[in-house]
């Protein structure tokens, strides 16, 4: 079995009860959708793949709330499996760097392996998917749908950003209509701003239902 395979097996056994949209079919959609766009972009494929697997193994939102350890829980896996140090570290680094941290924090990558991995996990943050994930994670997380007497923040460090306590549709305005500018290859930016116009829809039929009453009738 190759190291691929191996993580793949690590990793849905890892996720397989999840209920909060970074489920074992929420990796398996990043690692496809890295796969399409290496088709594109190039690079080199087992970081892409590792990095698609592996990235979301210790997430601040699902390990307790501990910062930037995802890539050390990462590199440990691999070279557990058998990984070379000098690629373990490739794919730590792109780990560490993946999430989005914050509105008004700088969050570049610097290989194509890099940016392809971090494109496919946003555009699985955003669309109909992203929807539904975002309010699966909101319930999870015991915060509000929607509290019209807040406003929403654009954190400027990613210690404010994690722990942040807004609703699910400020997390719109905090997150989600941000990643679309954010895209790094071409080939993902098409498919984000289908996404995108998706949810631009949602929100303004969501505005429209909640603030509904005799005079719209």
């Amino acid at each position: 079995m190759n190291l691929v395979a191996k993580i793949e097996q690590i990793v849905r056994a890892h996720f397989a009860d999840d209920s909060s949209g970074h489920d074992w079919y929420h990796i398996e959609r990043v690692w496809n959708m890295s796969k399409f766009l290496h088709s594109k972009e190039g690079g080199d494929l087992e970081v892409v793949e590792l990095a698609a697997l592996l990235h979301d193994i210790s997430d601040h939102k699902l390990n307790g709330g501990k910062l930037n350890d995802g890539g050390n829980v990462a590199r440990e896996i691999l070279l557990s499996e058998g990984a070379t140090p000098e690629l373990a570290n490739r794919v730590a680094e792109i780990i560490d760097h993946v999430s989005f941290k914050g509105a008004k924090v700088e969050d570049r990558m610097e290989t194509i392996e890099g940016k392809i991995v971090q494109d496919a996990d946003r555009l699985d943050a955003i669309g109909a998917l992203g929807i539904a994930r975002t309010f699966a994670y909101g319930g999870h997380n015991g915060q509000p749908m929607y509290d019209p007497e807040i406003q929403a923040t654009m954190h400027d460090s990613f210690e404010a950003y994690a722990s942040s306590k807004s609703s699910t549709i400020h997390h719109f305005y905090e997150k989600l209509l941000l990643l679309a500018s954010r895209i790094n290859t071409d080939s993902a930016k098409e498919i984000a701003q289908e996404r995108h116009q998706f949810m631009e829809n949602y929100l303004s039929q969501f505005y429209h239902e909640w603030n509904f009453n005799t005079t719209n009738a």
